[in-house]
């Protein structure tokens, strides 16, 4: 049943993907160039491949697949999605600009001309595919043979079509150029200031690294764990807090990536919760792995800290997706029976847990997950799902920090949400 079902997907997503696909290359290549152009077959090919690309990361990046295998196609393929993503959306925004553009310039055409103008080719090549295919009842009556189309028309629909097309690409690859930077570049230590109302002064500027959403795989290596770890390491922090998603493929696949983690150094040590991306995969397999590493797990439960009680769940997606043989989260068994007097530092990978949490008297949350939105605008579906995009908010009695993270996820791309390693340092009002 299950590679019905992937099938089924698989059909449809191929289906979707290559309608946008030839929506892209009508307005990119066929509305730019003159009958017979090369570009035209050139535009058909280099965008099916890029497709193609694209199809095969979505389904196999990450997977069970090699890893070199994973790499080949998610490289080119997360990236042209994320440029498909822009270029898409700033082609859509030109259907307004050439309608406005095509509703001025009508101005002054004979009755012929502005009839034929107002008849886009793309919407009308759509009609009669929609009849070709049954969609719509095809018209009886006899063909009428169409008025000759005065040059000027086309001349002027396609250098109106070249200005669109030109600017959105432009647009479309300087945005995913900067995206790329600042999706590859270490990620930057990030300061913030916490009062804790119950922490002993003694334990004033007390500083935790929080680091998520490293989502070590096929495209993010060694080579970035290891810069991720001298940043931590730089950060000098009493404790490290990794709050989820740090690597989206199996603990095994990507054990010679994740090595570096061994040489993470803290006083208080290194802890770890669960996201959803290890849930997907295998959380348990997770914790025994970072316990190799020399860091903590903490799913369900908690420690005491001379400082604090320091608490973890698994994550919230284990009850919304209902994934078999993954335990869920345990907010009794990480919070219940502890002394109320005592400040907790609570992990939880998604910013929501604080909904359950603040009734057990939470001083301060901390999480990812959100990215903090990873490419704008999908900021806005990010705060909607997720109720907290990042930063430092209160939620009744406790506070919640959310941690833009300091990978990505699907394409490796950052637009408007800086990665960052935050050194949280807590500070007693006492």
């Amino acid at each position: 049943m299950s590679l019905f079902w992937f099938i089924i997907r698989f059909l449809a997503v191929t289906v979707g993907f290559a309608a946008l696909h030839y929506y892209l290359w009508w307005r990119l290549f066929r509305d730019t160039t003159e009958r017979g152009s090369l570009w035209r077959p050139v535009g058909a090919v280099v965008l099916g491949v890029l497709a193609g690309f694209g199809l095969l990361a979505r389904f196999f990046t990450p997977s069970d697949a090699p890893l070199a295998f994973q790499s080949a196609v998610g490289w080119p393929g997360l990236i042209w999605f994320g440029l498909f993503l822009y270029l898409f959306g700033l082609l859509i925004v030109g259907e307004a600009v050439r309608w406005l553009l095509v509703r001025r310039s009508r101005r002054g055409l004979s009755e012929g001309e502005a009839a034929v103008d107002r008849a886009d080719g793309f919407y009308v090549h759509l009609r009669e595919l929609a009849a070709r295919l049954r969609l719509l009842p095809r018209l009886k009556a006899p063909p009428v043979e169409p008025e000759p189309v005065p040059e000027t028309v086309h001349t002027r629909r396609r250098l109106m079509s070249r200005a669109i097309g030109v600017g959105a690409a432009a647009t479309a690859v300087a945005t995913v150029g900067h995206g790329l930077y600042e999706g590859y570049r270490t990620p930057p230590l990030k300061p913030v200031t916490v009062s804790l109302a119950k922490l002993d002064r003694r334990f004033d500027g007390y500083r935790i690294a929080v680091v998520g959403d490293t989502h070590f795989s096929a495209i993010r290596g060694r080579g970035y764990c290891e810069r991720v770890v001298d940043q931590i390491n730089r950060a000098d922090a009493d404790l490290i807090a990794f709050v989820g998603d740090l690597a989206s493929n199996e603990a095994d696949q990507v054990r010679d990536a994740t090595d570096p983690l061994a040489r993470l150094r803290a006083r208080d040590g290194a802890y770890f919760v669960a996201g959803n991306a290890e849930h997907y995969v295998g959380a348990d397999e997770w914790y025994d792995r970072v316990a190799e590493l020399g860091m903590i797990g903490l799913p369900n439960t908690r420690v005491e800290l001379a400082a604090f009680d320091l608490a973890g769940i698994n994550d919230l997606i284990v009850e919304e997706r209902g994934f078999s043989g993954e335990t869920g989260p345990d907010f009794e068994a990480a919070l219940g029976d502890r002394d109320p007097d005592r400040p907790v530092v609570f992990l939880a990978h998604q910013p929501n847990a604080i909904e359950r949490a603040v009734d057990y008297g939470v001083d301060l949350q901390l999480s990812g997950h959100t990215h903090g939105g990873q490419m704008w605008p999908v900021h806005y579906a990010s705060l909607i799902r997720s109720g907290q995009l990042t930063g430092l908010e209160r939620h009744g009695d406790a506070q919640v920090y959310v941690t833009n993270g300091a990978g990505t996820n699907g394409p490796p791309i950052r637009v408007g949400a800086d990665a960052d390693i935050t050194v949280l340092t807590l500070r007693s009002p006492h």
